[in-house]
């Protein structure tokens, strides 16, 4: 599990593609520096299995599920990505419940800079429209954020000088493809509130 709290920024420095998977080679100090072989890493909120690694970077397998569910398909050698560790049992909740599983993608329609801050408007993906609410918690390419406006068809976000910084999001252009993971409280009240109201204990869809 994830806060979605960047740690690093990391540097992808090869790219094996195969049919249906790829193996990436990524470059991030800080977060291999207490890597074991099957920790698990987040690379810009998708999270990932450490097959190897020396000194500065680690190794690791994108399966075609991934590569259809994320933007991990379109990175390549000079690529920069948000690097999280898995948190401790005794780490502080920086952000809110991140599990890696990234849900979709969207896309940045706008930014608007402020004065020490940067609204960045995103779509709002009709099938995870429900789980977005005003104020709520979102992570968009691993960063925890919350929600600052909602319509039906877009959502918005404010950066603050150190998330843009720190993280890939500060140099997004508009028009640029992001993972998107809903806050995962919402689809678990979502489901149980379905089996709730179901006759004879069935689920609802």
């Amino acid at each position: 599990m994830f806060t979605g709290i960047v740690e690093e920024l990391g540097r992808v420095v090869g790219v094996e593609q195969g049919a249906e998977s790829a193996v990436l080679r990524i470059e991030g100090p800080l977060v291999v520096s207490d890597a074991t072989r099957g920790a698990s890493i987040a690379v810009n909120g998708v999270c990932l299995t450490v097959v190897e690694h020396d000194e500065r970077s680690f190794s690791v397998d994108v399966m075609a599920e991934t590569l259809d569910r994320s933007s991990l398909g379109a990175l390549q050698a000079g690529s920069t990505v948000n690097l999280e560790r898995a948190m401790p049992a005794d780490g502080r909740f920086g952000g809110h419940i991140v599990q890696g599983h990234v849900d979709g993608t969207t896309q940045l329609r706008s930014r608007t800079p402020g004065e020490a801050w940067e609204v960045l408007e995103f779509d709002l993906p009709a099938e995870l429209a429900r789980y977005v609410v005003e104020k709520g918690s979102t992570t968009i390419d691993g960063v925890s954020l919350t929600v600052a406006a909602l319509t039906p068809e877009t959502f918005t976000v404010s950066l603050i000088p150190t998330t843009l910084e720190k993280t890939i999001l500060g140099g997004l252009a508009p028009g640029a493809t992001v993972n998107l993971e809903v806050d995962v409280v919402a689809k678990y009240v979502e489901r149980l509130a379905g089996q709730a109201t179901a006759p004879h204990g069935e689920a609802r869809p």
